[in-house]
Order: C-alpha cells, then sequence, then structure tokens
C-alpha cells in the first residue's frame, strides 16, 4: 500500500528537533510520497535540504503563501520566479487568500495569487490553493483564470457542499485531512456525496492533527487517522482508499 501525503510542512521548525524519527515512523506506515509546499523564501533553503535527505520521497513545490504577503511581496515573487526556472518543482503552492488574520492586504493576495497562477501556467504545473475565509474572493480569481491549463488542488478543504462541486468544476482535488475526523469538522457529512475521484490526502502537519490527537504537533504519520475516517465514511476499505487518492495526486502532480 502507497500512501500519499499531498501537503506536509516537513521542514517545519516543529520538527527540528526529532525530524528523522518523525520521517522514520511516517516511511514505515507506507507514506512514502510526501508533497511539500512553500511559504516564502526564507524556508527555500530548508526545503532544499529535505529534498536532499530523501530524495525518493520529498517532492517539493514553490510558491509565496498568501498570510506571507507583505509589503517586501514583489521581492517575493521574484524569487518563486527565479526558482522555477531554476529548479524542479511539482506545483506551485500554496498560494490563495486568507482574509482570517488580515483583510487589509486583500489588494496584494489578490495580485499575488493572479501573478502565481499565470506562473503556474507558463510553467504546465499545478496549483495548491490556501483558503481561509476567503472563497469567494478565490472562486471570482478562479472564473477568471479558468481553461484547460488551470488544475491542482484545494488545501484543507473545508466548505460546504456547494463550494466543493465549485472547486470541481475549476479542475480542483479537493485536499483532505485531519478536520474530516472532528466533531465539527462538518465536512464528514457530506463527503461520501463527492466521489473519491476528486479527493486527495494531506495531513498539513504540523498544523491540524486529526483526532486523537488533536490540538498536538501534526507529522505525516498520522495520515494513517485520515484513511480510517474515509474508510468509515465511503465504506470502502483502508487500502482502497489509500490507492485512490494517490492515483489522484499523480494525476495532479504528474509523478
Amino acid at each position: 500500500m502507497v500512501i500519499t501525503d499531498t501537503h506536509t510542512h516537513l521542514y517545519s521548525e516543529a520538527f527540528d528537533e526529532d525530524r528523522a524519527e518523525m520521517m522514520q515512523r511516517t516511511l514505515e506506515a507506507n507514506i512514502s510520497r510526501l508533497f511539500i509546499p512553500a511559504i516564502d523564501s526564507t524556508y527555500t533553503a530548508s526545503m532544499l535540504k529535505l529534498e536532499k535527505d530523501y530524495p525518493e520521497n520529498i517532492f517539493l513545490m514553490m510558491g509565496l503563501h498568501p498570510t506571507h504577503v507583505k509589503e517586501n511581496y514583489k521581492e517575493e515573487l521574484e524569487h518563486v520566479e527565479q526558482m522555477l526556472k531554476q529548479h524542479k518543482f511539482y506545483a506551485v503552492g500554496e498560494i490563495g487568500i486568507d482574509l482570517y488574520w488580515d483583510k487589509s492586504t486583500l489588494p496584494i493576495q489578490q495580485e499575488a495569487f493572479r501573478h502565481q497562477i499565470k506562473l503556474a501556467k507558463k510553467h504546465k504545473l499545478p496549483i495548491v490553493i490556501h483558503c481561509r475565509e476567503a472563497f469567494d474572493e478565490i472562486f471570482e480569481i478562479l472564473e477568471d483564470e479558468k481553461s484547460d491549463d488551470l488544475f491542482g488542488i484545494f488545501h484543507c478543504f473545508t466548505g460546504t457542499i456547494e463550494q466543493a462541486q465549485q472547486a470541481i468544476s475549476y479542475n480542483m482535488k479537493l485536499g483532505i485531512g485531519g478536520v474530516a475526523t472532528f466533531k465539527n469538522g462538518k465536512i464528514d457529512k457530506f463527503l461520501n456525496k463527492i466521489d473519491l475521484k476528486h479527493i486527495v490526502l494531506e495531513t498539513d502537519s504540523p498544523y491540524l492533527a486529526p483526532k486523537p490527537f488533536r490540538g498536538k504537533r501534526n507529522e505525516s504519520s498520522y495520515i494513517i487517522k485520515i484513511i480510517e475516517k474515509l474508510s468509515e465514511i465511503y465504506n470502502i476499505s483502508e487500502e482502497k482508499i489509500a490507492e485512490i487518492t494517490t492515483e489522484n495526486s499523480k494525476a495532479i502532480f504528474g509523478i
């Protein structure tokens, strides 16, 4: 059984004390495909080191995270552009709009999101979308940009069934993680109405640990708990969940 975590920040400082042990737990659990989203240029070196240390298992993305779109965002976007020219990446991400922390940066977040969608199209790469309290704003841009060469993943999907269907209509898979295991997560109520071909698995570690680890540091090995939950929701075996979602990830990332 091959398991894919499509979104995990394994370079995070949260793992600095025990990264090797955490990676060992992950690989021993057959979680052998790990896709790593970018945040900003300050993490690039640690991402490249992670890839060097685990070349068979680590697949990097490049992008500017919406909460890191600040006064220097143009320099950061230039860094993204340069890196995409110099190195092999598997997606432009994570990118998008976050209105939970700071609504004042909405105009530059929109500009950065559009710019990076265009970069993804230019490099024939998928996008990985971060959306927090910003479905309308995200969908407005996706509607403008929609085309056969725009595709990717709606990371950490926590919306309604209508928003799920709208995301899927823009060639997006839904990234399902720990929230599906929460009592108040809500998506578990309708997920079985979404065909499994539209779903990929993710942890977003070190954030959003699934039950029974909720509130603790998340790690990629905990994706097993998400597979268990989806097996219940879809009433099919855990092996089948792992197989289908890994195939879906290959369709997006091309590997």
